[in-house]
C-alpha cells in the first residue's frame, strides 16, 4: 500500500505533467475570465451565453484550417470582450508571441491601461503568468508583456517600427477602418503587420472593426472575401432563419415625446410581425454565404445586441436623422455594422471611357494643343505622371499617364522622371513640344526627396506643391521657401481645382474646358485611370451646424483625380496667353464648332480639323 504522502506527492507530478484540458476559447473565457467593474456593467464571472453571438465567433480562432477571422461589428456587441478573451486563452492555454493593433500608439496604450491591465488584475490565472509592470522583477513595460512561452506587445497602426520588430503567430487588429493608409513610409500597417506571421504555420490573424465609407472601408473589403457569415435567428412563426436587418423594423415612434412606442421585426419569408424578446428567445447560429475554409468572416448589427434595446436603437436612429448626414452616417457603421455609401455629385467612370477619341496615327499631341503641363505624384513604391495638353479656352488633352516604378528615395527614379519631363512630344503637324511646367505633390511620404529635385529644375518650371482642402481657397494660395533645401513650396487650394476638373469633365460640347482622352491603348487611360478620376464625390457636410461642401473618396485609388490637378495647378502658374501661344505657332483664330457624330454614337460637338 502506497502511503498518503507519496501518493498524494505522485498525483502532483501527474497534474503537472499532464497536458491541458482541450478548451476553445469560449469555454476557457466561461471557465476563468472575470469582467473587471472599469470596463463591464456586470463585473465577475464571464457568461458567452449572455451574448450567444459571441460563442462562433471565439471558436473559430480555435478551428485549424482557420487563419484569418474578419469581425465586420457594430457598437455595443462585446468585440473588444472578444479580442480580450483571445488574449488569455493564449496567454493561460496556448502561450504563444501576441501582437494587438490599435489605430495610434495613444490608443494602444489607453487599451492596456483600462482594458488589458484590469482583465489580468481579477482574472487570478492571467495574473499569476504576467508579472504587474511596477513589479522589479517583472520585466514588463506598458506595451510589451512577458510571461511563460510568450509575449503581448501593443503597437499603433501608425508607428512602422513596433510593427515590423518580431515574429509574431496571433495578431490582433482592432479597428482597422480607423488605420491610416501607410505607416510612415513603409506602406499599409495591416499588411506590414501581416507579415510578422509568415513564419507559423498555425497562425491566426483576427481584424475587428465597424465599417466606414463604401469603397475604402478595410473590414468591409475583407468581409467581402470572407465566409460572409450572418447572425440568424428564427422567425417565431414560421421558423425560417434569418438575420435581423433594419429595413424590416417595423416601429412607432412619438415624436412629440421623443419615445418609441413599439418595435417589432417583419419575417422575410412569412411576413410575421414580432418584438424583440419574441425573435431573442429562438436559438441562433452563423450562416454563410460563401465557401472559405481558410477566411470566416462575421457581420453583426446592433439589432443582435444583448446590451441596447430596439426600442433604443430606433430613438438614436430618429435622433441621427434629425441630425443630418454625419450624425446618420455615424449611426449607418456603428448601429447597422453597415458603409456609408456617398451621395453627391459623382460622375459616370464608364461614360467617360466611352468618349476616347483616336488622335491619329503617329502623333503624341493632337494639332490643337499649344502648350504641355504635367502633374507628379509620389507612392511607396512609384511614381505616377499626368502629362495634359492645353488649346485655347483651357480645353485639354490628355496624352498620357506614365508610371515610373521605383523607390523615391532611390536616385535612379528620379533620373527617370528627370528624362520623362524633358522627351519631346510630337505635335499632329509635326512640330515637337516639351512640357512647360510640372508639378509634384510634396505632401506625402518623400517630402525630403521632392524638395531636393525640384530646388534645382525651378529653370524648369518644376515645382513642389502642398495641398490644402477646404471651401473658399483659391487654386494658387501662396508660395514659401521656408524648408531646409530652400525649395520654392506653392501651396494650393485642392478643391478649387476638383470643382474646376468636376465641372469640365461634365461638358458634352468640345470648346472651352472640355476634356478629351485617346483612345491608344499605349497612353495609359484604361478603365481603371477613369475610376480613379471620378473616384471623389462632392457631398455637403454640416460643421457646427452650417453647411458647406467637400469632397471624399468613395474608391480606394485617387492619384489619376489627383494627378489631373496638378497637370490644372501647372498651367495657372504658368497663366499662359493662348492668343500669343497661337500666333506663335502661326495658327489662325479658332472656328466656330461643327457637330459631329462621336465614336460611340452619340451626338457632341468637335472642332473642324486644321483649326490653327
Amino acid at each position: 500500500m502506497i502511503p498518503a504522502k507519496l501518493s498524494k506527492l505522485f498525483r502532483g507530478v501527474a497534474k503537472l505533467a499532464a497536458p491541458p484540458p482541450d478548451l476553445t476559447v469560449s469555454q476557457w473565457a466561461d471557465a476563468y475570465r472575470r469582467l473587471s467593474a472599469e470596463a463591464s456593467a456586470e463585473p465577475g464571472q464571464w457568461r458567452t451565453s449572455r451574448a450567444p453571438f459571441q460563442r462562433g465567433v471565439m471558436d473559430a480562432i480555435n478551428d485549424p484550417r482557420v487563419q484569418t477571422i474578419v469581425m465586420m461589428f457594430s457598437a455595443q456587441v462585446g468585440k473588444t470582450e472578444v479580442l480580450l478573451n483571445t488574449i488569455g486563452y493564449f496567454v493561460d492555454h496556448d502561450p504563444a508571441p501576441i501582437m494587438m493593433v490599435q489605430p495610434t500608439e495613444q490608443m494602444g496604450e489607453a487599451f492596456s491601461k483600462d482594458r488589458l491591465a484590469p482583465m489580468i488584475r481579477d482574472t487570478p490565472t492571467l495574473g499569476k503568468k504576467i508579472r504587474d509592470v511596477k513589479s522589479r522583477s517583472a520585466g514588463n513595460t506598458l506595451m510589451h508583456k512577458k510571461f511563460p512561452g510568450g509575449h503581448i506587445t501593443i503597437a499603433g497602426s501608425n508607428a512602422p517600427a513596433s510593427l515590423a520588430s518580431r515574429p509574431i503567430r496571433v495578431l490582433l487588429l482592432d479597428e482597422v477602418d480607423r488605420y491610416p493608409a501607410s505607416a510612415g513610409t513603409e506602406g499599409d500597417p495591416v499588411n506590414l503587420a501581416t507579415k510578422r506571421t509568415t513564419t507559423f504555420w498555425n497562425r491566426k490573424r483576427i481584424m475587428v472593426s465597424t465599417p466606414t465609407t463604401k469603397g475604402t472601408s478595410r473590414i468591409e473589403f475583407a468581409y467581402e472575401e470572407s465566409s460572409m457569415e450572418q447572425w440568424c435567428l428564427p422567425c417565431p412563426s414560421c421558423g425560417e432563419k434569418q438575420p435581423l436587418e433594419w429595413g424590416q423594423i417595423i416601429y412607432d415612434y412619438d415624436e412629440e415625446s421623443k419615445t418609441t412606442r413599439t418595435v417589432d421585426h417583419a419575417c422575410r419569408t412569412c411576413g410575421a410581425l414580432h418584438g424583440e424578446h419574441d425573435w431573442k428567445a429562438g436559438e441562433g447560429e452563423w450562416i454563410a454565404r460563401k465557401d472559405n475554409a481558410k477566411t470566416r468572416g462575421f457581420h453583426l448589427n446592433e439589432l443582435a445586441s444583448s446590451f441596447v434595446s430596439w426600442k433604443e436603437i430606433v430613438h438614436n436612429f430618429r435622433e441621427a436623422y434629425r441630425g443630418g448626414p454625419e450624425m446618420l452616417k455615424t449611426w449607418t457603421n456603428t448601429s447597422l455594422a453597415q458603409t456609408w455609401e456617398e451621395t453627391g455629385d459623382k460622375l459616370d467612370h464608364e461614360e467617360l471611357y466611352k468618349r476616347r477619341e483616336d488622335y491619329g496615327p503617329e502623333t503624341d499631341v493632337p494639332e490643337d494643343v499649344v502648350l504641355l503641363t504635367a502633374g507628379v505624384d509620389t507612392q511607396d513604391d512609384r511614381l505616377e505622371v499626368e502629362v495634359v495638353g492645353w488649346g485655347s479656352g483651357k480645353e485639354s488633352w490628355g496624352i498620357q499617364y506614365h508610371i515610373i516604378h521605383g523607390k523615391p528615395d532611390h536616385p535612379e527614379t528620379w533620373q527617370q522622371l528627370d528624362a520623362y519631363l524633358e522627351r519631346p512630344w510630337l505635335r499632329a503637324d509635326g512640330t515637337p513640344m516639351v512640357v512647360t511646367a510640372a508639378c509634384i505633390d510634396s505632401g506625402g511620404h518623400h517630402t525630403t526627396e521632392v524638395y531636393r529635385y525640384c530646388a534645382s529644375r525651378e529653370h524648369r518650371r518644376i515645382y513642389a506643391i502642398k495641398g490644402e482642402g477646404g471651401p473658399g481657397k483659391p487654386i494658387i494660395i501662396g508660395s514659401s521657401r521656408r524648408n531646409r533645401q530652400k525649395c520654392l513650396l506653392i501651396r494650393v487650394g485642392v478643391d478649387a481645382g476638383k470643382e474646376r476638373i468636376m465641372s469640365n469633365l461634365k461638358l458634352e460640347e468640345t470648346g472651352p474646358g472640355y476634356c478629351h482622352f485617346p483612345a491608344a491603348a499605349d497612353k495609359g487611360y484604361s478603365a481603371q485611370y477613369f475610376r480613379g478620376l471620378t473616384s471623389e464625390r462632392k457631398v455637403l457636410r454640416f460643421v457646427r451646424g452650417k453647411p458647406h461642401y467637400e469632397f471624399v473618396k468613395t474608391t480606394a485609388r485617387n492619384e489619376p483625380f489627383d494627378l489631373r490637378n496638378y497637370a490644372l495647378t501647372a498651367l495657372e502658374i504658368v497663366q499662359p496667353i493662348f492668343e500669343q501661344l497661337l500666333q506663335a505657332v502661326g495658327a489662325p483664330a479658332p472656328q466656330p464648332h461643327k457637330k459631329k457624330t462621336a465614336s460611340n454614337g452619340k451626338k457632341r460637338f468637335v472642332k473642324k480639323q486644321n483649326i490653327w
